[in-house]
């Protein structure tokens, strides 16, 4: 299968954006492992005085998961698919949310600049043609010392985990994607993994970016060894997390 990228997949997204938080909801953890992720970040104050990105933001479970661990600050929110960001827009958010339709790639046209504190990127990495950019692109826009999560399908490169990743797609992700009319988006999401790096490898790629303290931590329950936070730090020195 030739994965979907840029426009094909915006718009695989849209498609699937009316049903898309249906579909998560079956998935046991999914926001409380974005809330964990988020909650990794170690923001202090609940937020306030800070300026934080969402990119990548979908339906915003992820900006909700932001403002779950930080109340006080300020999110921009992301994303390429207007019909996922038109879902998210719609639902009920304190005044300093803001929504905004851009790529990950082409942030600056979009008007989002930087310093932020810290950025948030949950299953979006694995989507990207140029990984790489856009991490060299996220470090450029955080302040000096300011943290990335990263919450993403990086599996561990244990067969076990591999295996449980097959039979759960098979299984359950695909059958659903189909009946909801969005199978190509959820064959998409089964090779997009297979493909990606595993974390270890994310992390190094990571590190390559110029980022620091870079820690890979795992998620609780089915996930485990297929789910990870990535955690670093824009500064040269500071360990990044908690």
């Amino acid at each position: 299968m030739t994965l979907l990228r840029d426009e094909t997949l915006s718009a695989a997204f849209d498609h699937a954006a009316r049903t898309y938080d249906r579909l998560v909801a079956v998935n046991p953890g999914y926001h409380s492992h974005l809330r964990r992720s988020a909650r990794r970040l170690g923001l202090p104050g609940g937020g306030a005085g800070l300026r934080l990105l969402d990119l990548g933001c979908g339906t915003g479970a992820s900006t909700a998961a932001l403002l779950h661990v930080a109340p006080l600050a300020e999110i921009v929110a992301v994303d390429a698919s207007p019909g996922m960001l038109a879902q998210a827009a719609a639902k009920p958010w304190p005044p300093g949310v803001t929504f905004v339709h851009a790529s990950a790639e082409h942030l600056e046209q979009a008007g989002v600049r930087g310093p932020f504190d810290a950025v948030f990127a949950a299953y979006l990495f694995r989507n990207l043609a140029d990984p790489d950019a856009v991490l060299s692109a996220v470090r450029a826009l955080l302040a000096p010392h300011g943290r990335l999560a990263v919450h993403e399908y990086t599996l561990s490169g244990r067969r076990a985990d591999s295996l449980v990743w097959w039979a759960v797609c098979k299984a359950v992700v695909q059958p659903a994607g189909t009946l909801a009319g969005d199978a190509a988006l959820y064959d998409h999401l089964f090779h997009s993994v297979t493909r990606f790096d595993t974390a270890e490898q994310f992390a190094a790629r990571t590190r390559r970016a110029g980022f620091s303290g870079v820690r890979v931590l795992p998620l609780p329950g089915w996930q485990t060894g297929i789910v990870h936070t990535v955690l670093a730090s824009a500064g040269p020195d500071e360990e990044a997390g908690r």
